[in-house]
């Protein structure tokens, strides 16, 4: 006899599990504690099967009839319904974890860990301009003209070089599905020279021995705090990106072989910068200060981080070195061209050591212990050079300009 809305409704817990019955294999299992559940029995393949329909009062008895004539109609055609739900709880997960979204999310959650702090909030923030949009969308399916349309608000706001790296990025988070098996192909590639070029940002870089001179001596008399001070005295003496040496944790230093490893931010390799001894009486001048923490360059206010982006800057204009004499940055700069061209230095040996992603002729990329005892060399001669022309009386004053690395 078919089961009414009032029977349902009236029907009350025993001491065990019990069943109320309706028609085409529709039953109503009351718990004990006083749970209604809709269940559907069916023989799939000679062998008795249990469906879940949904809970009363959630699913009505129209409804729980409902369902279970759509699992009646999958079983005419030979397709078990628990198999069914099952697969199709499988497909939306994984449509889930395929969007770009979550594709982007797991990117940043694998790769984030050699990133430093600072290119992790920059491309948070770059990332807001797209996956608002295309987030949700299956990365697969993930069109250029789509992407291209987002760039094109990005760039109507006045940020075309901000534009230029969320197709960048983009481009690496494709490249990650392509590798997991999620996409087939970049679309960011079909949009190269879409965009107009952006500006290309250049780093004064002072080169006269003179300027420099002066420079160096500025900041060795820097009365910053002795956190600042120790880093900006590393800054031209080490030229690492100014992002990498903020983020310099004791760990990281290899006192009795005078090294400090770690992964380039760039270009995700392990890298390997030879401690002058200049650099190492620094650190070790440092370390009774901050050695108790995990960062070399602890900010002030939260010393389980590192020090600000802007730390170093201010404390560098503070000394009265403007920026179109010099930048943190633009050390590099100084000491890639004055190491060969000054100091006769092989090129490939400086490229190197600003972790840069040199390739042999086979095309294999550096490894980080390659040419380490030459590399050992020239940062002794080059810290042993600025030492000298901090020292020196010489004058001089051109700065020159060049593209940043």
């Amino acid at each position: 006899m078919p089961l009414s809305h009032a029977a349902v409704q009236q029907a009350k817990p025993a001491g065990k599990s019990r069943r109320l019955y309706d028609t085409g294999g529709l039953c109503l299992q009351i718990s004990p504690s006083g749970a209604r559940l809709w269940r559907f029995k069916y023989r799939f393949g000679g062998k008795a099967k249990m469906l879940s329909l949904g809970t009363f009062p959630a699913v009505s008895l129209a409804e729980a009839r409902r369902r279970r004539d759509e699992a009646r109609k999958m079983l005419a055609t030979g397709v078990n319904p628990s198999a069914a739900r099952k697969a199709a709880k499988v497909a939306a997960a994984t449509a889930d974890r395929n969007t770009l979204g979550a594709v982007t999310a797991e990117w940043v959650e694998r790769f984030s860990a050699r990133w430093s702090e600072g290119h992790v909030v920059s491309l948070h923030s770059r990332l807001r301009h797209v996956l608002p949009q295309l987030g949700g969308r299956p990365i697969a399916a993930v069109s250029p003209a789509e992407i291209l349309a987002v760039l094109r608000n990005i760039e109507a706001r006045g940020s075309l070089e901000t534009a230029h790296r969320v197709r960048s990025i983009l481009g690496q988070v494709f490249r990650f599905a392509i590798a997991s098996g999620r996409a087939e192909r970049d679309p960011t590639v079909d949009l190269r020279g879409a965009l107009p070029p952006a500006k290309v940002e250049h780093f004064a870089a002072p080169l006269d021995p003179g300027e420099l001179g002066r420079i160096l001596r500025a900041i060795r008399s820097c009365q910053a705090t002795p956190v600042v001070a120790a880093a900006l005295k590393l800054a031209p003496m080490l030229f690492v990106r100014p992002g990498e040496l903020r983020a310099l944790r004791w760990q990281d230093i290899d006192f009795a072989a005078a090294e400090w490893r770690f992964v380039a931010s760039k270009t995700g390799q392990a890298h390997i910068v030879p401690l002058p001894k200049q650099a190492v009486a620094i650190l070790r001048d440092l370390r009774p200060l901050t050695g108790l923490g995990t960062f070399a360059f602890p900010n002030a206010r939260d010393r389980s981080r590192p020090m600000s982006e802007n730390s170093l800057t201010a404390a560098l204009r503070r000394l009265g070195v403007d920026k179109t004499a010099a930048t943190l940055h633009g050390f590099r700069a100084t000491a890639r061209t004055l190491l060969v061209e000054t100091l006769g230095f092989p090129p490939h040996l400086v490229e190197h050591q600003l972790a840069h992603a040199v390739r042999d002729p086979n095309g294999r990329a550096y490894n980080r212990c390659e040419f380490l005892p030459e590399r050992r060399a020239m940062l002794q001669v080059w810290s042993d050079h600025i030492h000298k022309l901090a020292a020196d009386a010489a004058v001089g004053g051109a700065v020159v300009e060049l593209e940043g690395a």
